[in-house]
């Protein structure tokens, strides 16, 4: 497609269209055409914007992308390809913020659902977080501990405990995702929830339970009864 934008109609447009129409008419070719705002010499930006569509099938597939995955776009160099990466991760951020846990009172595992599925339904890599809660369970703040294949030698104990103590939290929530999409425990996690809760009784720091994000869905280790403890309400 070699026809320039300003050649088509104003109405046909994408960002002429945004303005005059609003947003919720737009396309999803439309929309990626804003944001990568220019196309090349023998291909103009709804052209690139269709192909990346094309590639990746859809927006929640694009949104899993990769640097490297987008640049492998003709046409798509560092800073168009880090133009969207930011475009999708404000989209998750958004999304995420509007179920905010700070200092709310956490009595059940689907609060702390809602707030990191979307921060980490489109992760590739397994991340661990720890949430942080004060002793009447309010959330004082999380901190990612590690990133990458999780393994007993992946999640650092020591550095669990030190961001309780730092914060002074007397409970902790234990979070990771399963970029496989199963949210059922494997025999690595249970090791690693149960090494982490022995080392919470010599620390005095409870461990209230470890979730397990899978995509849209997540599995609560204390609703499964493997953790001793409840949520306080």
């Amino acid at each position: 497609m070699h026809i320039k934008i300003k050649s088509l109609q104003e109405e046909d447009r994408p960002r002429e269209k945004l303005m005059n129409k609003g947003v919720q008419y737009l396309t999803d070719g439309e929309l990626l055409a804003i944001l990568l705002r220019t196309g090349t010499k023998n291909k103009n930006v709804i052209a690139m914007a269709q192909e990346l569509l094309s590639e990746f099938h859809n927006l929640a597939q694009l949104a899993r992308a990769s640097a490297s995955d987008l640049q492998r776009i003709s046409g798509i160099k560092h800073d168009k390809a880090a133009t969207l990466l930011a475009a999708f991760e404000i989209g998750r951020r958004s999304i995420s913020q509007n179920h905010s846990i700070d200092k709310q009172k956490i009595t059940s595992a689907q609060q702390i659902a809602d707030f990191f599925i979307p921060l980490l339904t489109d992760k590739t890599v397994e991340v661990f977080i720890v949430v942080l809660l004060d002793s009447a369970n309010h959330i004082i703040n999380h901190k990612q501990i590690s990133e990458g294949t999780l393994d007993a030698s992946m999640v650092a104990t020591r550095d669990i405990f030190k961001a309780a103590i730092m914060h002074n939290a007397k409970s902790v929530i234990l979070l990771h995702n399963h970029p496989s999409g199963n949210p059922e425990p494997s025999a690595a996690d249970i090791q690693i929830t149960n090494k982490i809760v022995e080392a919470g009784k010599i620390m005095n720091i409870e461990v209230l339970d470890h979730l397990i994000i899978a995509k849209r869905e997540f599995t609560s280790f204390a609703e499964r009864n493997l953790l001793q403890k409840k949520y306080k309400m």
